[in-house]
């Protein structure tokens, strides 16, 4: 069996369709250097172990050290990337079983929306915050510090806002909070009822 070469996944927009809330400038540094290294470094540490054939999840769940970081951010990443569309597009409130999910579950859409910029802006350091789901469809909102992933919780990741500081300091400097608020308007919920249902 060939082992698993890892690549940099192709963005599902140009460049510079999130413009104003992700720049041209932080795309070019965020996904096109950071992922990209995490990517080579992940095919130089697997080569040769017990990791080079599995997928990114399950990595993660069995890796750690390097190995899981770097298989982490990939996987984080993943998601975080392709949940996005340009603000112009319709599909920018959530609806069907997310929709109904999110109002058994937090109250209200605004509800949520409160409860997880609250966690993004309180995550000490660096790090990532998510909606997941657990086995029977009940959704919560997860602080994972640095590499993490709800999935080593045996949790279904749904969406995620990244708070390392390369996701926003060009665009927004020190100002996580409005950034975290800036980012449901690029938020694809098509893509995450898509998550959710499967």
């Amino acid at each position: 069996m060939l082992p698993l070469i890892f690549t940099l996944i192709s963005l599902p927009y140009a460049p510079e369709a999130l413009e104003p809330v992700i720049s041209r400038e932080t795309i070019a540094f965020h996904h096109g250097k950071h992922l990209q290294t995490y990517v080579d470094n992940l095919n130089k540490l697997i080569a040769g172990t017990e990791f080079e054939h599995m997928s990114l999840e399950q990595i993660v769940c069995k890796a750690q050290g390097g190995i899981f970081n770097n298989a982490g951010q990939i996987l984080n990443h993943n998601l975080y990337f392709t949940q996005f569309s340009p603000a112009k597009d319709d599909n920018h409130t959530p609806k069907g079983a997310i929709m109904d999910a999110i109002n058994r579950d937090f109250g209200s859409f605004d509800a949520f929306k409160a409860e997880f910029e609250q966690k993004g802006v309180t995550l000490f350091g660096s790090g990532w915050v998510w909606l997941a789901a657990d086995n029977d469809g009940k959704l919560l909102i997860t602080q994972e510090p640095n590499a993490g992933n709800p999935v080593t919780k045996g949790l279904k990741p749904l969406l995620t806002m990244d708070v390392w500081e390369h996701a926003y300091y060009i665009d927004f400097q020190n100002r996580r909070a409005a950034h975290l608020q800036a980012l449901w308007q690029i938020i694809n919920w098509d893509e995450i009822n898509h998550r959710y249902n499967n």
